[in-house]
């Protein structure tokens, strides 16, 4: 049976702070015609207009810069892999700042809002992104890799690995038996404790705080730490779970973390224009790895 494209049956609106600028967007993902893929205007720079396409992204620093001429948007990523999980072709994203708003650090508001009456089919048939050939991506740096295979039926497998007695080794799967919606889309971002006052003295988490990210404890910290901590989130004493993590949030998965890095993954390959008809293994990913393979896919895509 061939798959429609579809859109959204009427306009969304979000708004809420970005995690690394601190700035308030208003933002509505709206209806958008067959073939137009997934666009963002911004509506502060008269409407300037960036196709989210992995030749437009210009940073992956802890998230995925898209930017057209003088028009930039950030943290893209959530946002594409909900668009992308719930199955949507086509959609005009307006947006009035530089950043997408974190909301709960995941893609659950935009299921919450979207998934249940919020979708409509189109005329046009779905136009999925097929491979003739294996991709192979690696960074040495990293020591990340993935493989785009082709394939009849779309599947991401991921394994994560950051060194952390905590986290220690992770995996998530992600292929059409599995709702996107229920067990990849609600999973939130995560920070490493100590890695939380060095970003926000170098300006990279203006917009955090304790209701969107699940928050790491790796090494001994000191109630000293904990209170200054609380005052930077300007919340309530916050502890040290058993588990090895803070207090601020309850996991939603035990593999809450390598679910969200999934969700990434997701999201930024939809870069590549369109649905992957393909087995994606990522290794260590992140959007520096994760990009990257969109533009080589991409490329292909050119000169083929």
């Amino acid at each position: 049976m061939t798959q429609l494209q579809q859109t959204l049956s009427r306009s969304f609106e979000f708004e809420g702070k970005g995690l690394h600028t601190g700035k308030y967007a208003r933002m509505s993902i709206n209806p958008a015609p067959e073939d137009y893929g997934i666009r963002f205007r911004r509506t502060d720079l008269g409407d300037a207009e960036i196709e989210a396409l992995a030749e437009n992204v210009t940073g992956t620093t802890r998230s995925t810069t898209l930017s057209s001429g003088n028009a930039s948007v950030i943290t893209i990523e959530h946002l594409l892999s909900a668009l992308t999980g719930m199955g949507i072709d086509n959609a005009r994203i307006d947006i009035d700042n530089e950043e997408v708003p974190i909301l709960d650090g995941s893609a659950k508001p935009y299921i919450d809002a979207i998934w249940k009456d919020g979708i409509v089919s189109q005329n046009s048939p779905r136009k999925y992104i097929e491979l003739k050939e294996e991709v192979v991506v690696t960074s040495e740096k990293t020591g990340s890799s993935i493989v785009i295979a082709p394939s009849d039926t779309p599947s991401y497998d991921i394994d994560i690995d950051f060194n952390s007695k905590v986290l220690g080794l992770q995996s998530a799967h992600w292929d059409p038996s599995v709702v996107y919606a229920e067990e990849i889309g609600i999973c939130r971002t995560f920070v490493f404790f100590h890695e939380i006052e060095y970003l926000f003295n170098n300006n990279l988490i203006k917009g955090g705080d304790v209701d969107n990210a699940i928050v790491i404890v790796e090494h001994p910290v000191t109630d000293e730490q904990l209170d200054r901590m609380s005052k930077l989130f300007n919340v309530p004493a916050l502890a040290l779970c058993d588990n090895g993590y803070l207090n601020n949030l309850e996991l939603r998965f035990r593999n809450e973390c390598a679910r969200h890095k999934l969700l990434d993954l997701m999201g930024d390959l939809r870069l590549v224009g369109g649905f992957l008809k393909a087995k994606v293994k990522a290794v260590r990913p992140g959007h520096t790895i994760n990009t990257n393979a969109a533009k080589t896919v991409r490329s292909l895509l050119v000169n083929h």
